[in-house]
């Protein structure tokens, strides 16, 4: 009887699971049926499976970056157009994941949940997508990469709009024509290495001088009297049980706070971590985002990474640096420092970007673009302090606050070199953030392509 009773158990709950799986299986096939089908694996919808009848994607001046045209998918007419927004539009495969094609491919292709890519053209339901970004100036930060300097760059530059969130220019390198992609083989895969990944969302570096922009604000905010402080800078110090030096060992003599911002004096700012301590640190580390992931139209950044050492003078200090070491290491990613420096430029408070303007339909609501989230990084007056102590530059007749970088990375390879900030300016207000990997100095490669992308935006003053 008790063997019959645990039998009929056993069968009960098997039933009851089977019944509940099959509900689960088919309330995913009825609400996520798009999502499904938008996965990398599902090669069916890759190629010329549904692209060949896909909506159109356009900047957002209407000039089309993909489109199809008598049963094929084309892309801008301009190579170099289309070679500085692969990453963002994508191309026939799946490879670049964050890519528009990838992640709305089942929208773009009208996909039904009953028809699936056979639907009859009369009643398919395609759709049309906007993007935020303008073609010249994502052409302009491309062009320096590839032809500003002796051989072409890897890097990534990305520009949006900190009131409204709109991403103007968006460039990863390397990259490849999407209408004429390449054969990857043993003879090119070092030139291709990591060319599926899209630098500006994906990728993380290591951060140097622009993250005393972190230690800056932490400096405002915790000690009473910074700016009746000065600091004697001799080029290199002891600091715990090893040295912290300035670039080439260059001695800045006497500065205050402004001029070591200015100088970018690692010693000063050595000297503010190791004073804040490692809680303090810390603590304003994850108030202005730097471990955080932002979702950016469904895609996830990569994380940042500050971690200061409780017990280690000399790391504690190097991390306010904006280099550490080991576990210690900062990293930051190219879309988060832009957002940090959005905060500084918007009252402490940060707004989300975003990719996608509009469309055709209720495209915004169809995909479930959370608008108009923000961040609350920074007190307004601190936020005010930081850019006012920022090096201020005259670009394209714009009025940028910004900050320079260079990185050790080790390796035997050259340095990251960023250069980071935003306009001032009311009427076009844009945050920034570009990074040159291997190269030098942050003012000998990365500013000239943030200046190249920032001169050809200065033309959408009031428009955007």
């Amino acid at each position: 009887m008790k063997r019959t009773l645990r039998r009929s158990t056993l069968i009960l709950i098997l039933t009851i699971a089977f019944i509940g799986g099959i509900g689960f299986f088919t309330a995913e096939l009825l609400f996520n049926a798009g999502d499904w089908v938008d996965q990398p694996y599902n090669a069916h919808i890759s190629g010329s499976g549904g692209l060949e009848k896909a909506g159109s994607i356009l900047d957002r001046d209407g000039n089309p970056l993909a489109q199809s045209v008598d049963g094929e998918r084309v892309y801008s007419d301009d190579e170099t157009v289309r070679r500085a927004l692969l990453h963002t539009v994508g191309d026939n495969s799946l490879n670049i994941s964050t890519a528009v094609q990838s992640k709305y491919r089942s929208l773009l292709t009208g996909y039904s949940l009953i028809w699936g890519l056979n639907m009859p053209q009369s009643m398919r339901t395609s759709r049309d997508i906007v993007l935020t970004v303008d073609a010249e100036t994502c052409k302009s930060a491309y062009s320096m990469l590839q032809t500003g300097f002796e051989e072409p760059k890897r890097g990534a530059c990305v520009i949006y709009n900190y009131k409204t969130g709109d991403v103007i220019c968006s460039v990863s390198t390397p990259g490849y024509d999407p209408a004429d992609p390449p054969q990857i083989n043993e003879e090119n895969e070092a030139y291709y290495d990591g060319v599926y990944l899209d630098n500006v969302l994906s990728s993380t570096f290591t951060p140097g001088s622009i993250f005393k922009i972190v230690t800056a604000a932490a400096a405002i905010e915790n000690i009473p009297d910074i700016y009746q402080r000065t600091w004697y800078c001799d080029g290199r110090e002891t600091i715990g049980k090893n040295d912290i030096h300035c670039y080439q060992d260059t001695a800045h003599g006497e500065i205050n706070l402004q001029e070591a911002m200015e100088h970018s004096c690692n010693i000063v700012f050595a000297k503010l971590a190791v004073e804040l301590g490692s809680e303090k640190m810390n603590a304003m580390a994850e108030k202005m985002g730097v471990n955080m992931s932002f979702e950016i139209d469904d895609v996830f950044t990569a994380k940042g990474h500050y971690l200061a050492p409780a017990n280690d003078e000399n790391v504690l200090g190097w991390t306010g640096v904006g280099q550490g070491s080991g576990e210690y290491e900062d990293k930051v990613n190219p879309m988060q420092m832009a957002i940090i420096c959005s905060a500084v430029a918007n009252q402490g408070t940060a707004v989300n970007p975003t990719y996608i303007k509009g469309g055709n339909g209720d495209v915004l609501k169809e995909i479930g673009i959370k608008q108009n989230k923000t961040y609350d990084f920074l007190d307004p007056n601190t936020a005010k302090q930081v850019g006012d102590i920022m090096p201020v530059y005259e670009i394209g007749g714009l009025t940028v606050h910004a900050k320079t970088g260079t990185a050790e990375v080790g390796d035997e390879k050259g340095p990251n070199a960023w250069f980071v900030g935003y306009v001032a300016d009311s009427d076009l207000p844009l945050a920034f953030a570009c990074v040159v990997e291997d190269a030098g100095l942050g003012s000998e490669y990365a500013r000239p392509v943030a200046e190249a992308a920032l001169e050809t935006a200065a033309r959408l003053r009031g428009t955007l």
